[in-house]
């Protein structure tokens, strides 16, 4: 089903729900935050997947992206503070507000694990579910990224200036970005609230703050930007909340190479995916419990 949120600013942002079929016993409620510069029809099989098994799943594009581009990117003032603060958060109160009692948890893809403690509905989550998380601070890459992350920093300023946006279409890449976006990427910093002019700063730590819910933090181990002091970095945001770091091996999944994307991909229905039925569900991984029961 088709969903428009509306932000406390007036923008809308395009979702989609997934419903628990009649017959399957209904657990609770998924809300997926995508990746930067990705669509959220990127994670609808898992969606589905989700739903089949008794978890209702909301996908959404943030603003400036996808089915909530809002037309001509020129112009937009668009910056990860508002994909977490605005975007993000709005889906997460329309998800409480559906929940009928029953627990909301979130899954979070890169950029999508990292902004979901700047949402002050996150306070209210029962587990999170983070893949790749991170939010972009070069020094925490593998040597071989680092190169290349500077190099499309250098890009990032200039094709702004002319084009008033990310081309990333253009240049082969995934989804355009708005210029505050793509500059955040680009201009990450070691302490991501240093970088929050025009926002307030205590407000945002106070969202971190507040977060209590569980977080299972995920990536594999080859993925260059979600190394382990990268998502380590990320979870020291959320400092009331317990967290189980896990680097996955891709040889575990039969695979050569996971990277940063593949564990969305159908293919891994009845292995990754199934092991993250098992912790939404039931708070374990790969049968113990994650972050250990005290």
């Amino acid at each position: 089903m088709d969903l428009i949120f509306t932000c406390p600013d007036g923008r809308e942002l395009h979702g989609t729900f997934f419903d628990v079929p009649d017959g399957v016993a209904r657990l609770g409620t998924v809300v997926i935050a995508s990746a930067t510069a990705v669509k959220a029809n990127y994670y609808h099989r898992y969606a589905a997947f989700l739903a089949v098994n008794g978890f209702a799943a909301v996908t959404f594009d943030y603003r400036g992206i996808g089915a909530s581009r809002g037309g001509s990117l020129r112009g937009q003032r668009v910056r990860w503070y508002e994909w977490g603060t605005l975007d993000i958060d709005t889906v997460l109160a329309w998800a409480l507000a559906q929940s009928g009692g029953l627990p909301v948890h979130l899954v979070g893809h890169s950029f999508g694990g990292f902004g979901v403690g700047l949402a002050g509905h996150a306070a209210r989550l029962s587990r999170i579910l983070t893949v790749g998380a991170q939010h972009a601070y070069w020094r925490d890459f593998r040597f071989r990224r680092m190169a290349g992350h500077w190099g499309r920093a250098v890009l990032t300023v200039p094709l702004v200036a002319v084009f008033g946006y990310f081309p990333a279409k253009r240049l082969g890449l995934m989804e355009d970005l708005p210029a505050g976006v793509a500059l955040d990427w680009a201009r990450s910093r070691k302490d991501f609230t240093t970088s929050a002019a025009g926002y307030r700063r205590s407000e945002l730590k106070s969202h971190q703050a507040a977060v209590t819910a569980p977080i299972l933090a995920l990536a594999p181990d080859d993925d260059s930007y979600a190394t382990l002091p990268a998502m380590e970095r990320a979870l020291a945001y959320t400092p009331n909340s317990r967290a189980c770091v896990i680097h996955l091996r891709p040889e575990d999944y039969g695979e050569t190479g996971l990277g940063h994307f593949a564990l969305f991909h159908s293919r891994y229905r009845h292995t990754f995916w199934e092991q993250t039925l098992e912790w939404l569900r039931d708070g374990q991984w790969r049968g113990q419990f994650c972050p250990p029961t005290n």
